[in-house]
């Protein structure tokens, strides 16, 4: 017979395994709602937590979870991949989990790796702190945030992230400098932190370079291929298409020059695009891709410094790293009007 785990005293209780944990672990930040209703489920169950298992709970396991915004996306790769190198010279072991860009997922894994009883995380958090994200943080388990971070801020959780504003403006300035007036964004989900200052730096760039401030050259994307697909075809279905796009994420970079094949757009010539992230497929495109260009590599390394000094009991710093626009042939003169 299967022995009662902490996951289904959470199951029946309705709760998280994070809200579960403290519960039995007698932390104070729970309520009294959720403290009886995992109690009634101990009752139920006839859960007994394991003595060795409480005996090692203040020992470390050796391991890092690593949650990802999208496996898929080489950017997100490269930055577990970093980690887990980092993490190993340590003599640490990785567990990578994925979140999909969606929140419930990443509420999921995030209970998983509280039941696997990792020692610290590494977290690309979606949208603005979920409430299994705000749990976990409360469980004090050290946590460092990578590329994103939440926009209560506050929280006291070092993060490793990039410099959007400087590379998006270079992307503008350069665009504007080439004749363009009509610039169109592929935007990020405005519930992630990258998303927002994207679309801040843009606006703030297009305004600045006297562009046409024209809402429609805004699409909403959700940094995944098919949004920067669809966002492609409304910018070039506008009764006034962009001379220039800009697409905001790798993965919606490959969506938006996927649609510009398709239509038999020369990218470069008829209409000039931008992408996120200096993936090494972009270099080799035809035309090569002019993207803005940041870290991923050196971000998970410093992640996973982070944790490391984290678990020693050091401070772990905050860092911004930084962008920069890659000139290639996918940009060129804006076209003169028939």
């Amino acid at each position: 017979m299967r022995s009662v785990t902490i996951r289904d005293v959470a199951a029946l209780a309705g709760v998280s395994v994070a809200t579960a944990s403290r519960v039995l672990s007698g932390h104070p930040a729970t309520s009294p709602s959720s403290r009886e209703r995992v109690e009634a489920a101990v009752a139920d169950l006839g859960y007994r937590p394991d003595a060795r298992a409480r005996s090692l709970r203040k020992a470390r396991t050796g391991t890092i979870g690593v949650l990802v915004s999208d496996v898929r996306n080489p950017f997100f790769a490269e930055i577990a991949y970093a980690v887990e190198r980092r993490a190993l010279r340590a003599g640490m072991a990785t567990l990578v989990c994925n979140a999909d860009e969606s929140v419930d997922q990443q509420d999921r894994y995030l209970d998983l790796l509280v039941s696997q009883r990792v020692d610290a995380m590494v977290v690309a958090p979606q949208g603005d702190g979920s409430g299994s994200l705000q749990e976990v943080l409360g469980l004090g388990i050290p946590i460092v945030f990578v590329d994103r971070t939440l926009a209560s801020g506050g929280t006291g959780v070092p993060s490793i992230t990039s410099d959007n504003r400087t590379g998006l403006r270079e992307a503008v300035t350069h665009l504007a400098g080439l004749g363009h007036r009509r610039v169109g964004l592929v935007a990020g989900p405005h519930e992630t932190s990258t998303g927002r200052e994207r679309l801040r730096a843009y606006r703030d760039a297009a305004a600045a370079a006297g562009l046409d401030p024209d809402p429609a050259l805004v699409v909403q994307g959700d940094f995944q291929q098919a949004s920067g697909a669809a966002g492609a075809r409304r910018l070039l279905d506008l009764a006034d298409p962009p001379t220039a796009v800009v697409a905001a994420d790798s993965l919606m970079t490959l969506g938006a020059l996927s649609v510009l094949r398709e239509r038999g757009v020369a990218v470069g010539a008829d209409v000039s695009l931008v992408g996120y992230d200096d993936l090494p497929a972009f270099a080799l495109a035809t035309p090569s891709l002019t993207v803005v260009a940041h870290d991923p590599a050196r971000m998970g390394a410093l992640a996973a410094d982070a944790v490391r000094d984290l678990l020693a009991g050091r401070a772990a710093t905050s860092t911004v790293l930084p962008t920069h626009l890659v000139v290639r042939g996918s940009t060129g003169p804006a076209r003169r009007p028939a």
